[in-house]
């Protein structure tokens, strides 16, 4: 069964943000997103326990600390590493997609260039978190 979802959204871009943000108000549940702009800022969110997001989804390139950084650091915290964490970046590296998932992270997908593209990717990636076990038990 589907539910509305905590999102932490870890990105510097303002586009992206308004993009994310766009798909998930056109689903019909009311999903919550908690915004950070770069790693640093997520980390500072996360040690407020009233931010206690459901999925975190994550950019790689970012200022101050990037997506890598943040996820060595998150996957550290036990009261925080089993939060699935998936990355949504431009990166097609396969060194950074390889040590995303030996870090730990939950999925990996690259930003399509085409908008419509980006918008069924983003959407598909929210349904699924929203009726996973993992979250809804």
């Amino acid at each position: 069964m589907s539910r509305p979802l905590n999102i932490l959204l870890v990105e510097d871009d303002a586009i992206e943000v308004m993009k994310f943000n766009k798909v998930v108000k056109n689903l019909e549940l009311r999903h919550k997103i908690v915004e950070a702009h770069d790693g640093a800022q997520a980390l500072e969110l996360l040690k407020d326990r009233e931010v206690n997001p459901d999925i975190i989804i994550l950019d790689l390139n970012m200022p101050k600390m990037n997506g890598i950084e943040f996820l060595k650091i998150l996957k550290q915290d036990e009261s925080r590493k089993s939060i699935p964490t998936v990355i949504l970046t431009t990166s097609t590296n396969h060194t950074d997609i390889k040590e995303c998932y030996n870090i730990g992270i939950a999925g990996y997908v690259v930003k399509p260039l085409r908008h419509e593209d980006y918008m069924n990717n983003t959407k598909k990636l929210i349904e699924y978190w929203s009726t996973n076990e993992l979250i809804n038990s």
